[in-house]
C-alpha cells in the first residue's frame, strides 16, 4: 500500500516540485493550501505576490490538476493569528525582533497541518523547504543542510520537534533552485518561473510600526528618549516598535558621526545609541532551546552558530546553564546579536538545535 503524504502547496515552484517528485517516488500525494490570513486582508496578501491570497490557491490548484492529485484548502487562520500575528506584535512591545517564519513553521506549517493530516490518515507532510532530514546512527532525526547554501533554510526549521521530523519529508533539498525550476519547466508546470514571495507574509509594504499600530492599538508605546549607554539624553525617538538593534538609518540624529541602535529598553521606553563598535559581543546567551542531534547538552560543545538567517556563522563553544539556557561564547565577536532571534547551532552539515537569543 502507498504511503500518504500531504504537500503543502504554497502555489510556488518549490512546493509544486516536491509534490511532483514525491509522486514520481511512488507516494500518494494530496496537495493542501493553508489558508491563514483574515479576509480583510486579501489585497494586501496579493499585493505581496499571492503567497497565501487567492492567485495562491489558483495556482496551487492548477499545478495539482497537471499532477492528477487530489487538491484541498484547508482554514488556519486561528492558529497563524495566535502563534504568529500575536506572537510578532508581543515581541516587538517588548523591545524584541522576532522571526514569524520560525514560529509560523513550528506551530502551523507543522504542528497544525501535521496533526489535521495524520487525523485524515497521512504517514508524512511536505514541504518545499531547501533542506534535508537524516536519521542519525542514535535514532534521533536532524535536519541537514540542503545541497545549495544560497538557498539553505535549515536556520528557519531549528525548532522543529522529533515528532514532526519523523512524518515529514523535503524533497527539494537535494536539488540546487535553478534545478527546481528546469524540473518544474519540463513538466509543464504553470509556475515554473513564478517569482519568491516576501518572507513575511503579513506585512507585505515591511512596515512593521503601521501593523504592530493596527493590532495593538493602545498597548504602543508613544514617542520616548535616545540615550546613550550610561543615560544622557539625546533626542526624541517615534516609539520602540520602530527600531531594532543594528539600526544605522531613520534615527534622524545630528551625532556628526555614525551612530547606531545598541539596545531598546521598554521599562524605560528608551533606545540606546553608540558606536557600531559597541554591537559586538563575544557571548551569546538563548532560551527555549530545542535539541535535533541530542537529546540535551550534557557538556560544553563546540558548534558553528548562526545568530540570523543571513549570517554566514561563527564557531563557539555551547555551555548549558543550570536554568537550561544555553550560552554560547564565540571564537570571535558577533555583530547586533538580536533578542528575539534565533541563534541555531550546527555541526559538520546537521543542525545540532537551536533558542531565542536574549542577551
Amino acid at each position: 500500500m502507498k504511503k500518504k503524504v500531504v504537500v503543502g502547496m504554497s502555489g510556488g515552484v518549490d512546493s509544486s516540485v516536491a509534490a511532483m517528485l514525491l509522486k514520481e517516488q511512488g507516494y500518494d500525494v494530496i496537495g493542501v493550501t493553508m489558508q491563514i490570513w483574515q479576509d480583510e486582508e486579501e489585497a494586501a496578501k496579493e499585493a505581496n505576490g499571492g503567497c497565501c491570497g487567492l492567485s495562491a490557491v489558483d495556482d496551487a490548484r492548477r499545478v495539482a490538476q497537471r499532477l492528477e492529485i487530489p487538491y484541498y484548502v484547508m482554514n488556519f487562520k486561528k492558529e497563524f493569528k495566535c502563534h504568529v500575528m500575536d506572537y510578532f506584535v508581543a515581541e516587538y512591545l517588548r523591545g524584541h525582533t522576532p522571526n514569524p517564519c520560525i514560529a509560523c513553521n513550528r506551530y502551523v506549517k507543522w504542528e497544525s497541518l501535521l496533526q489535521r493530516s495524520l487525523e485524515i490518515g497521512a504517514d508524512y507532510i511536505a514541504t518545499g523547504h531547501y533542506a534535508r532530514i537524516d536519521r542519525l546512527p542514535n535514532g534521533r532525526f536532524a535536519i541537514r543542510n540542503s545541497v545549495t547554501a544560497a538557498k539553505d533554510q535549515t536556520y528557519a526549521l531549528y525548532n522543529l520537534t522529533q515528532e514532526q521530523l519523523a512524518h515529514t519529508l523535503m524533497p527539494v533539498g537535494e536539488y540546487t533552485k535553478d534545478e527546481i525550476r528546469v524540473l518544474a519547466e519540463e513538466a509543464g508546470l504553470p509556475v515554473a518561473h513564478k517569482p519568491d514571495s516576501q518572507e513575511i507574509c503579513f506585512v507585505p509594504d515591511n512596515d512593521y510600526a503601521s501593523f504592530i499600530d493596527r493590532e495593538a492599538g493602545e498597548k504602543v508605546p508613544g514617542p520616548g528618549n535616545f540615550v546613550t549607554e550610561d543615560g544622557r539624553i539625546l533626542g526624541r525617538h517615534k516609539g520602540i516598535t520602530h527600531y531594532t538593534l543594528g539600526q544605522r538609518r531613520g534615527l534622524e540624529l545630528p551625532m556628526g558621526e555614525r551612530v547606531f541602535v545598541t539596545a531598546i529598553r521598554p521599562e524605560t521606553n528608551e533606545v540606546v545609541i553608540g558606536s557600531n563598535q559597541e554591537l559586538f559581543t563575544d557571548k551569546v546567551l538563548c532560551d527555549h532551546v530545542n535539541y535535533m542531534t541530542v537529546e540535551d547538552l550534557t557538556e560544553p560543545t563546540r558548534v558553528l552558530a548562526k545568530i540570523r538567517y543571513n549570517h554566514k556563522g561563527e564557531y563557539g563553544t555551547l555551555t548549558k546553564q543550570p536554568d537550561g539556557k544555553v550560552l554560547c561564547t564565540f571564537d570571535a565577536p558577533v555583530r547586533a546579536a538580536t533578542p528575539g532571534q534565533a541563534m541555531v547551532f550546527y555541526q559538520d552539515e546537521h543542525v545540532l538545535g537551536g533558542g531565542t537569543i536574549i542577551l
